[in-house]
């Protein structure tokens, strides 16, 4: 599986949620989301994003930096495709830990929500 497709599989993640945040920028080995809440420095909320870099993907998701309680209950798998606070990165499909990202990812949505940045 190329990086591409792996890209691809992440991107369809984050995507479901795009109606309701607003597009930062796109190309063909990236993809970045803000929320519309306006934060204090006037300037968006990330939310999160997907990239191709030299070796892996990484998929970043910044209600895991807001709200780090949201990573009590993942599972030790994914807590190692973690890079710093909110990144995690794949080199290869894993249908398993895709599966997982997609529920913490939409967990990190409701946060938001109840939270009032979406």
């Amino acid at each position: 599986m190329t990086l591409d497709e792996v890209f691809q599989e992440l991107r369809s993640i984050v995507v479901e949620h795009a109606p309701r945040l607003d597009l930062v920028s796109q190309t063909e080995g990236s993809l970045y989301l803000n929320t519309r809440h306006v934060m204090s420095n006037n300037k968006p909320l990330y939310f999160g994003g997907v990239e191709i870099r030299k070796k892996y993907v990484s998929y970043y998701l910044m209600p895991v930096y807001v709200y780090p309680e949201l990573l009590d209950d993942i599972s030790p798998e994914l807590r190692q495709r973690m890079q710093g606070k909110s990144c995690f990165n794949f080199s290869a499909s894993d249908p398993v830990m895709f599966a997982e990202l997609r529920q913490l990812t939409r967990k990190g949505v409701a946060k938001y929500e109840s939270a009032g940045y979406m």
